[in-house]
């Protein structure tokens, strides 16, 4: 009885990790915790996001110009303004993250804002947009309409910029709190957590192939109600299946370790406080070359020895590094503006060609967007099994090339991508001018909407080239 007592109770004593708790603040252990158990509620949850996101984004242009009626130049100015807010508020999630709520708490708040605000979405699109006709007092019923018309908008932008709350909640967090879930000083969990990070970008590509196939056909064909209510209802289910998989957690023992954007603040504010102090009071040896002025910081000024905080030399070169990234964001902003175009420009351009496939059975130009997601499934394997061996062997390099050269050459991938859409947009003016459509913006053109892969596939390819080579950089 005692050997059976001994051999249950040493794996407990011998498997605990170090630096978590569960959620109730004990010490977890690595055969009850953690791992692909917990990843897998946690990429649910992500793929269920993913699947509402791009339910919204991918055919928002096409609720704009038609049920909403804005013209195509409003539609995209908003659709830009949208994801513009969307990509900048993960800043403020991983501030709230790191300095109040933790990430559980978060993903938790930004999921029920997601679904208050796809919610709100579907509300919206029950209300009536379209003018009654064969009323006996036409002004009347204009006038009321228009003032109903005007209440959905209101509506509908509200609740769209709650959805970008919500998204800007789940982006920093999800996948970082994924990864806390496996051991890094373990050599089994820390290869098990490399091949995660792969499995994540698969299951977000496959979640957002799915909406395109199944959900943009759903909105232009069946109702839109139902097309913002089933992200809605998925999101609400992705949160319950997060939720049951909170016994399983590893929560991360940050103890006393401040927000990185409060220890970067801290540097740029007291270089600012101290930007009259001679640089040589610093030591030569502990100053590099680079941002000098942020060196600084190190200084311990009247009013910085009185609030007793100075800076180390790790929090400097923390600050130094982020100013290094900077040309670098600067760059992917302009392949932001071209990746924007594929729910924007693409797909108006197919909207206006012909995409029947057989009597009766037309593809939704958003769903075209679909080619995207079928490069990445493909190319990923492509890039990892073929080319990052054979560039590995002329390189030496462990990736083959180094990440700036994979992300320039995903940004230099999306240049010629446009190149062709440009080409693309010239061949479709042409065609309608030859059938005498081209003030007739509303008219199906008489050409085939295969023209349009090229470009996508080809937006497929910069994607997995800059935007996973950004995120692993």
């Amino acid at each position: 009885m005692t050997m059976l007592f001994t051999a249950a109770e040493t794996p407990l004593l011998d498997d605990s990790v170090k630096g978590c708790l569960d959620f109730k603040g004990r010490h977890v252990h690595r055969s009850n915790s953690g791992g692909w158990t917990s990843a897998s509620f946690i990429i649910a949850v992500e793929v269920a996001e993913r699947f509402a996101y791009y339910g919204i984004s991918s055919n928002l242009i096409t609720y704009l110009t038609e049920p909403l009626g804005l013209s195509t130049a409003a539609a995209a100015a908003q659709v830009n303004s949208w994801s513009g807010v969307a990509t900048l508020l993960p800043l403020l999630g991983a501030f709230l993250a790191d300095s109040f709520l933790g990430r559980y708490r978060t993903i938790i708040l930004a999921s029920l804002v997601y679904i208050l605000g796809l919610g709100l979405l579907t509300l919206s699109a029950t209300l009536p947009s379209v003018t009654t006709s064969g009323a006996p007092n036409a002004d009347n019923v204009t006038l009321n309409t228009s003032s109903m018309l005007q209440y959905q908008v209101i509506l509908f932008f509200f609740s769209l910029y709650l959805v970008a709350f919500g998204q800007g909640g789940h982006k920093p967090c999800v996948q970082a709190f994924g990864a806390d879930q496996f051991d890094a000083e373990h050599p089994v969990e820390c290869k098990a957590k490399s091949s995660f990070f792969n499995w994540w970008y698969f299951s977000i590509a496959a979640g957002i192939l799915l909406t395109l196939l199944i959900l943009n056909y759903i909105q232009e064909n069946l109702s839109w109600v139902l097309g913002f209510a089933i992200p809605a209802i998925v999101m609400a289910v992705g949160l319950l299946v997060f939720l049951l998989g909170t016994m399983t957690y590893r929560f991360s023992v940050e103890g006393d370790k401040e927000s990185p954007f409060v220890r970067i603040g801290r540097v740029f504010i007291l270089a600012i406080r101290n930007r009259k102090i001679a640089s040589s009071a610093i030591a030569t040896e502990e100053s590099f070359k680079q941002f000098k002025f942020l060196d600084k910081a190190l200084l311990a000024s009247d009013s910085t020895m009185e609030q007793g905080k100075v800076c180390s030399m790790r929090e400097v070169e923390e600050a130094k590094a982020v100013l290094r990234l900077a040309p670098i964001w600067a760059t992917c902003l302009i392949y932001a503006v071209v990746f924007a175009q594929t729910s924007i420009l693409f797909t108006k351009q197919g909207a206006t060609m012909d995409r029947s496939i057989t009597r009766g059975i037309e593809i939704p130009a958003a769903t075209l967007q679909c080619f995207i997601s079928f490069s990445i499934l493909l190319f990923i394997p492509i890039y990892d099994r073929i080319v990052v061996p054979l560039a590995r062997a002329f390189t030496g390099k462990p990736g083959g090339i180094t990440m700036l050269q994979r992300i320039g050459t995903g940004i230099a991938v999306s240049a010629i991508a446009m190149v062709i859409a440009a080409l693309v947009e010239m061949k479709r003016l042409q065609t309608a001018r030859e059938h005498g459509l081209v003030d007739k913006p509303n008219v199906t053109v008489p050409m085939w909407v295969w023209w349009l892969v090229p470009q996508y596939s080809l937006c497929g390819l910069s994607d997995v080239l800059a935007i996973v080579g950004l995120q692993e950089f």
